[in-house]
């Protein structure tokens, strides 16, 4: 963040705000990526510029607020609000209101192609269910709302990080419109996030892919009802005929491309689609790793393979047969399939030596590179029982600040 004058340039002042005036000036500080006293300084600068004092701001309930300004600016603003016959309360209130009125919240920046991130690794238990929600709901949290993020720090030294206090800073939700796609006939993704998995003799996201839909795919869809994500998280259901993909999918010409048209007709809907995969290695997996291919067009790292593994041996091997899979596929069919980074889930570094050095191996691969590390706490496991999303469910949580940062990281 940025402030125009340094700190041993300025005073601190006390005087009071309303406590809505003063979360409205700390969410919009936020968007803009300034600190709250250049946001201040500004505002009064402003006011005081003014020919006569704007429309008076309700000030009821207002208590203390302090901040840092110019050495010489708050007695200039005390000056000229007693010129102006107005309470210093009243015109600081004014000064903010004038800044918040002047420096709108900025658009939420969406992708020019709709982004692709298949969560996937064909082992289970690794958690691609909770990694494919939790990232999901935080693409998709309140933009004008601040949440806990984590501050991002060299895993290559956080063997033990989870096991101590986190470092945080508060930002905004990043506001996109999300479709959780439940790609695995066990319905996990669904059955999590309280939604109903489809009967087997209706329509399914399997029916559109072999070739014989029964429906609209948009009359499937579901929304993740919670203030935090306002109706921009939706969701797929998952039906357990999934298991059957592979077999329908053998007599379906070019199957590589099957999930692709399928979704194809949702994607303008939504600015981010992930897929949870099944843990598979057969023809489904396919059309999710080309479904996640770079388009013509796209910017390298928008769209991909987002990989899902333990601090364990036996995710080591089933990351070999994953990514031998993706590369036999961009060879063959002469395609550019990202990988958009490795996430160690479920991680404890009191399983000891086995954890530990595992965490280790993954962060020495840098070529995908750790980009998320989801410690193995209660919170997730609760929010599952109760069928609610995890960053609602404990926002402030470990695990929700994770999830947060590792949106980020692959935005």
């Amino acid at each position: 963040m940025t402030s125009p004058a340094s700190p041993n340039d300025r005073e601190k002042v006390v005087s009071k705000l309303p406590g809505w005036l003063r979360q409205d000036l700390k969410v919009r500080a936020a968007q803009k990526g300034i600190e709250i006293q250049a946001a201040v300084e500004q505002g009064i600068q402003d006011w005081c510029n003014l020919a006569s004092a704007t429309a008076g701001v309700d000030t009821s309930g207002a208590d203390s607020f302090s901040t840092f300004l110019p050495e010489g600016q708050w007695d200039e603003f005390k000056r000229i609000a007693s010129d102006r016959r107005v309470s210093l309360i009243q015109g600081l209130a004014q000064s903010v209101q004038l800044w918040l009125d002047t420096h709108p919240a900025p658009d939420v920046e969406r992708p020019a192609i709709t982004r692709r991130i298949v969560v996937c690794n064909q082992k289970g238990g690794v958690g691609k269910t909770a990694i494919t929600a939790g990232t999901g709901e935080a693409l998709a949290e309140n933009p004008s709302r601040l949440y806990p993020v984590r501050i991002a720090k060299q895993l290559a030294a956080a063997s033990d990080a989870l096991d101590s206090p986190l470092d945080t800073e508060d930002l905004p939700g990043l506001g996109l419109r999300v479709l959780l796609v439940d790609f695995d006939p066990q319905c996990h993704l669904t059955n999590q996030l309280g939604g109903t998995p489809l009967p087997m003799n209706g329509d399914s996201l399997t029916n559109h892919m072999a070739g014989d839909p029964k429906g609209d795919l948009r009359d499937l869809i579901v929304s993740v009802d919670d203030e935090h994500f306002a109706g921009r998280l939706h969701l797929l259901p998952a039906c357990n005929d999934a298991f059957l993909l592979d077999v329908r999918l053998s007599a379906v010409r070019a199957r590589e491309a099957a999930l692709e048209r399928a979704l194809a007709p949702l994607e303008p809907h939504y600015d981010v689609i992930l897929v949870d995969c099944p843990p598979s290695l057969g023809l489904s997996m396919d059309a999710a790793a080309y479904y996640g291919r770079r388009r013509d067009g796209e910017k390298p790292g928008q769209s991909g393979a987002l990989i899902v593994v333990q601090a364990e041996d036996s995710s080591a091997d089933a990351y070999e047969l994953l990514t031998t899979q993706i590369d036999d596929l961009r060879g063959d069919l002469q395609i550019d399939i990202d990988y958009l980074g490795i996430v160690v889930n479920l991680y404890d570094s009191r399983r000891g030596y086995i954890a530990t050095s595992s965490l280790q191996g993954w962060v020495d691969i840098k070529d995908p590179k750790v980009v998320g590390l989801i410690g193995d706490l209660k919170e997730q496991k609760e929010a599952v029982r109760v069928k609610q999303p995890l960053l609602s469910y404990a926002p402030k949580s470990q695990q929700a600040v994770g999830m947060r940062a590792l949106a980020r990281e692959i935005s």
